[in-house]
């Protein structure tokens, strides 16, 4: 039996900007998406403290160290900037594998968006 389970989580990151023009995804600093271990083009759920949405996307990696979080197209209606947001990766494990897993969990300032 497989469960989908927590694989990556950047907890607690500022959206620094929304670009509904954008064809679509969230573009996260390539930093922060490397230490969460996050690749270009996997699906990721938003959860934005602000306001409860919640949305899944799919991940594009900004400049390095910009600290850049940015929703685009549709996503960002549902997040402005300065909102405070959750970005969660899962996969899907063996049951037994998914007992012993640990997943990437990163907790970056929320001021800069960078890691501590």
């Amino acid at each position: 039996m497989k469960i989908q389970i927590v694989k990556s989580k950047i907890h607690r990151v500022t959206v620094t900007q929304a670009d509904l023009n954008y064809v679509g995804s969230i573009t996260i600093d390539q930093g922060l998406a490397e230490a969460a271990n996050l690749i270009e083009g996997e699906r990721v759920q938003i959860v934005n403290i602000n306001n409860g949405a919640r949305l899944e996307t799919y991940v594009i990696f900004g400049e390095k160290d910009s600290g850049t979080i940015c929703l685009n197209g549709p996503a960002s209606r549902m997040c402005a900037v300065g909102d405070i947001i959750i970005i969660i990766g899962y996969c899907y494990m063996d049951f037994e594998e998914a007992k012993g897993f640990k997943p990437s969990l990163v907790f970056p300032d929320t001021r800069t968006n960078s890691l501590k």
